[in-house]
């Protein structure tokens, strides 16, 4: 009976031990996520208050914001993983449901953003030679670049509240 005793204990605690380690994983890719989602706009500000040339500036923002949209498509597929592993182990009710789809909400809006907003914005800055402040507003690339950054500032403020969401979801889960 000793035995007996001994493997429920352990398989308890297996049982509790991949708990943990799931919902571990799945809020540290969302940490790491937000946090670059809030971080960003402080490196935007920080880029363009520092450095005079605007060019210079939008291309270390460009680059950065690169980064952040992989980072963000990465930790998004760890999470939709973890979530669905953790929905079949019985970790997570029905919040891993709403949890997955918030957060393929996240990654359609980053991959667009990534994919096909901010290729545009690089044609229009091509296209005008490099630099868009290099011409009026009323050019048409300067016009439609300023278009799409208004665009990718929004969407980029909809995978932030939808992470937001995504917390609060999450964090009701017994």
């Amino acid at each position: 009976m000793p035995a007996a005793v001994s493997l429920h204990a352990v398989s308890r605690c297996t049982l509790f031990c991949m708990k943990t380690l799931i919902r571990s994983i799945v809020w540290l890719a969302l940490i790491v996520w937000l946090g670059g989602l809030l971080f960003f706009p402080i490196t935007a500000w920080a880029a363009f208050s520092t450095i005079a040339d605007t060019h210079a500036a939008g291309t270390i923002v460009a680059k950065c914001l690169g980064v952040l949209h992989h980072e963000g498509l990465f930790a998004g597929c760890v999470i939709v993983l973890f979530l669905a592993v953790g929905r079949a182990m019985r970790v997570y009710r029905a919040g891993a449901i709403v949890g997955i789809a918030i957060t393929l909400v996240m990654l359609a809006f980053t991959a667009y953003s990534q994919f096909s907003i901010i290729p545009r914005m690089e044609k229009d800055r091509i296209g005008v030679g490099g630099a868009i402040d290099s011409v009026p507003p009323t050019d048409p690339h300067h016009a439609d670049f300023d278009r799409l950054h208004h665009t990718s500032e929004h969407v980029e403020e909809a995978v932030m509240l939808a992470g937001i969401v995504l917390v609060i979801a999450l964090a009701r889960e017994p």
